[in-house]
């Protein structure tokens, strides 16, 4: 198995905060929202440890999470980024397709991007990402930064949560209102 340093785990620490959030509020009946698996196929496995050491991913995964928030169909996905500069290249164009798909069909996609090096969770509404996507696609920068970013959508942990997103939501939705 990997460290904790390796590529296969760096959202481990963001996706256990959020799993910890959303069993939080599914606990409150304030939403119902699942962890996406990733469909693998196992190639080895350790025999005393009953590990699998080695496996391929059968198909291309969509987002982390998806499901419903009072009435509300959602789905994102969870990205960590050590500096104030996020690639756009940690989102594949699979994901992209997938949560403008999900957009059109009136449900609600965003990212939750934790920050490292400034220790802030924010959330990322679609039509931010469809912005900074579009602008790369025209020969734009292949990033944005975090002082691009409205300060209102950064995510404070309180409530009984540790990643509360909900009023960020919130927000997103009245906006489109």
């Amino acid at each position: 198995m990997g460290t904790w340093n390796s590529r296969g785990l760096r959202g481990s620490f963001l996706e256990e905060l959020i799993n910890m959030t959303i069993e939080t509020y599914h606990s409150h009946k304030l939403a119902l929202i699942q962890k996406v698996p990733t469909p693998i196929t196992p190639m080895k496995i350790d025999k005393e440890t009953r590990h699998i050491t080695l496996a391929y991913f059968d198909q291309k995964s969509t987002v982390d999470y998806i499901g419903v928030v009072q009435g509300v169909p959602v789905c994102f996905d969870a990205k960590e980024c050590q500096k104030d500069t996020f690639p756009l290249a940690n989102i594949h164009e699979h994901q992209y397709t997938f949560m403008k798909d999900f957009e059109a069909q009136d449900g609600v996609a965003f990212l939750i991007i934790y920050f490292k090096d400034r220790d802030v969770f924010y959330y990322l509404k679609f039509d931010s990402l469809r912005f900074f996507w579009e602008r790369m696609e025209s020969g734009g920068p292949k990033h944005f930064k975090f002082d691009e970013l409205d300060p209102a959508y950064q995510i404070s942990g309180y409530s009984g949560t540790t990643v509360h997103f909900l009023d960020q939501l919130k927000m997103d939705l009245d906006e489109r209102a």
